[in-house]
Protein backbone atom coordinates (compact mmCIF):
# COMPACT_ATOMS: atom_id res chain seq x y z
CA UNK A 1 0.00 0.00 0.00
CA UNK A 2 1.28 3.48 -0.87
CA UNK A 3 1.57 6.00 1.96
CA UNK A 4 0.27 9.44 0.92
CA UNK A 5 0.53 11.07 4.34
CA UNK A 6 3.25 13.65 3.50
CA UNK A 7 1.33 14.83 0.44
CA UNK A 8 -2.03 15.44 2.13
CA UNK A 9 -3.80 18.79 2.11
CA UNK A 10 -5.44 18.98 5.55
CA UNK A 11 -7.59 21.85 6.81
CA UNK A 12 -4.63 23.10 8.82
CA UNK A 13 -2.80 23.74 5.51
CA UNK A 14 -5.50 26.13 4.27
CA UNK A 15 -6.13 29.83 4.82
CA UNK A 16 -9.81 29.57 5.74
CA UNK A 17 -11.20 32.44 7.76
CA UNK A 18 -11.86 36.01 6.75
CA UNK A 19 -9.47 37.18 9.49
CA UNK A 20 -6.70 34.95 8.15
CA UNK A 21 -7.16 36.30 4.62
CA UNK A 22 -7.17 39.87 5.96
CA UNK A 23 -3.94 39.25 7.89
CA UNK A 24 -2.23 37.86 4.80
CA UNK A 25 -3.38 40.76 2.62
CA UNK A 26 -2.26 43.28 5.25
CA UNK A 27 1.21 41.85 5.97
CA UNK A 28 2.05 40.21 2.65
CA UNK A 29 4.80 40.69 0.17
CA UNK A 30 3.27 40.54 -3.31
CA UNK A 31 4.63 38.80 -6.38
CA UNK A 32 2.97 39.39 -9.73
CA UNK A 33 2.60 37.04 -12.69
CA UNK A 34 0.36 37.50 -15.73
CA UNK A 35 -1.94 34.74 -14.41
CA UNK A 36 -1.94 35.53 -10.68
CA UNK A 37 -0.87 37.74 -7.83
CA UNK A 38 0.74 35.86 -4.96
CA UNK A 39 0.49 37.31 -1.45
CA UNK A 40 3.07 35.80 0.92
CA UNK A 41 3.07 36.60 4.63
CA UNK A 42 5.01 35.11 7.55
CA UNK A 43 3.32 32.10 9.12
CA UNK A 44 1.67 32.64 12.48
CA UNK A 45 1.89 29.09 13.81
CA UNK A 46 3.99 25.96 13.51
CA UNK A 47 1.71 24.31 10.93
CA UNK A 48 4.00 25.05 8.00
CA UNK A 49 2.89 26.56 4.71
CA UNK A 50 -0.79 27.42 4.27
CA UNK A 51 -2.63 28.23 1.04
CA UNK A 52 -5.68 30.34 0.27
CA UNK A 53 -7.17 30.79 -3.19
CA UNK A 54 -9.27 33.61 -4.63
CA UNK A 55 -10.73 33.06 -8.10
CA UNK A 56 -13.55 35.47 -8.90
CA UNK A 57 -16.13 35.52 -11.67
CA UNK A 58 -14.02 38.15 -13.43
CA UNK A 59 -11.50 35.40 -14.10
CA UNK A 60 -13.99 32.96 -15.63
CA UNK A 61 -17.76 33.29 -15.66
CA UNK A 62 -18.18 29.52 -15.57
CA UNK A 63 -17.80 27.73 -12.23
CA UNK A 64 -16.16 24.81 -14.04
CA UNK A 65 -13.29 27.05 -15.17
CA UNK A 66 -12.84 28.65 -11.73
CA UNK A 67 -12.85 25.25 -10.04
CA UNK A 68 -10.26 23.91 -12.52
CA UNK A 69 -7.87 26.73 -11.63
CA UNK A 70 -8.34 26.11 -7.90
CA UNK A 71 -7.99 22.34 -8.29
CA UNK A 72 -4.69 22.63 -10.22
CA UNK A 73 -3.23 25.13 -7.74
CA UNK A 74 -4.30 23.09 -4.70
CA UNK A 75 -2.76 19.95 -6.17
CA UNK A 76 0.46 21.77 -7.05
CA UNK A 77 0.70 23.18 -3.52
CA UNK A 78 -0.06 19.77 -1.99
CA UNK A 79 2.70 18.07 -3.97
CA UNK A 80 5.30 20.74 -3.11
CA UNK A 81 4.17 21.60 0.43
CA UNK A 82 7.10 19.85 2.10
CA UNK A 83 9.53 22.09 0.11
CA UNK A 84 7.67 25.37 0.70
CA UNK A 85 8.88 27.58 3.55
CA UNK A 86 6.44 28.12 6.44
CA UNK A 87 4.41 31.01 5.06
CA UNK A 88 0.77 32.01 4.68
CA UNK A 89 0.14 32.21 0.94
CA UNK A 90 -2.88 33.54 -0.95
CA UNK A 91 -3.03 33.20 -4.74
CA UNK A 92 -5.40 35.63 -6.45
CA UNK A 93 -6.17 34.61 -10.02
CA UNK A 94 -6.19 37.12 -12.89
CA UNK A 95 -8.36 36.80 -16.02
CA UNK A 96 -5.37 35.51 -18.02
CA UNK A 97 -5.39 32.35 -15.87
CA UNK A 98 -8.59 31.10 -17.55
CA UNK A 99 -6.83 30.86 -20.91
CA UNK A 100 -3.92 28.76 -19.60
CA UNK A 101 -3.82 25.00 -19.76
CA UNK A 102 -3.20 22.89 -16.66
CA UNK A 103 0.57 22.65 -17.11
CA UNK A 104 0.89 26.42 -17.56
CA UNK A 105 -1.25 27.05 -14.45
CA UNK A 106 0.98 24.70 -12.46
CA UNK A 107 4.13 26.42 -13.74
CA UNK A 108 2.71 29.90 -13.04
CA UNK A 109 2.17 29.03 -9.38
CA UNK A 110 5.59 27.40 -9.01
CA UNK A 111 7.34 30.34 -10.70
CA UNK A 112 5.55 32.79 -8.42
CA UNK A 113 6.44 30.76 -5.31
CA UNK A 114 10.11 30.76 -6.37
CA UNK A 115 10.09 34.50 -7.07
CA UNK A 116 8.55 35.14 -3.65
CA UNK A 117 11.24 33.04 -1.97
CA UNK A 118 8.76 30.52 -0.56
CA UNK A 119 10.02 27.69 -2.76
CA UNK A 120 13.73 27.03 -3.31
CA UNK A 121 14.98 27.59 -6.81
CA UNK A 122 15.82 24.54 -8.90
CA UNK A 123 19.28 23.63 -10.08
CA UNK A 124 20.66 27.07 -10.91
CA UNK A 125 23.52 26.02 -13.12
CA UNK A 126 22.87 28.82 -15.59
CA UNK A 127 24.04 28.88 -19.16
CA UNK A 128 27.75 29.40 -18.58
CA UNK A 129 29.91 26.30 -18.31
CA UNK A 130 31.31 25.76 -14.86
CA UNK A 131 33.68 23.40 -13.11
CA UNK A 132 31.42 20.43 -13.72
CA UNK A 133 31.00 21.16 -17.42
CA UNK A 134 34.37 22.22 -18.84
CA UNK A 135 34.27 23.71 -22.29
CA UNK A 136 36.18 21.85 -24.98
CA UNK A 137 39.60 23.32 -25.58
CA UNK A 138 39.78 25.12 -28.88
CA UNK A 139 42.85 26.39 -30.65
CA UNK A 140 43.10 30.17 -30.57
CA UNK A 141 41.87 32.06 -33.58
CA UNK A 142 44.21 33.96 -35.81
CA UNK A 143 47.80 32.94 -36.46
CA UNK A 144 48.77 29.35 -35.75
CA UNK A 145 50.82 28.62 -32.65
CA UNK A 146 54.43 28.61 -33.77
CA UNK A 147 55.96 28.12 -30.30
CA UNK A 148 56.17 24.34 -30.59
CA UNK A 149 58.15 22.69 -33.34
CA UNK A 150 56.35 20.16 -35.44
Amino acid sequence: MICLAPARFPKTARVRSRAAYARVFEHARRTHHPALTLHVAPATDEQGATLGLAVSRKVDRRAVGRNRIKRIWRETFRLHRDQIAPRAIVAVAKPAAAALDNAALRQALLDSLRRAGALPRGDATGTMPGESHPSPSRPPRGRPDMSTPE
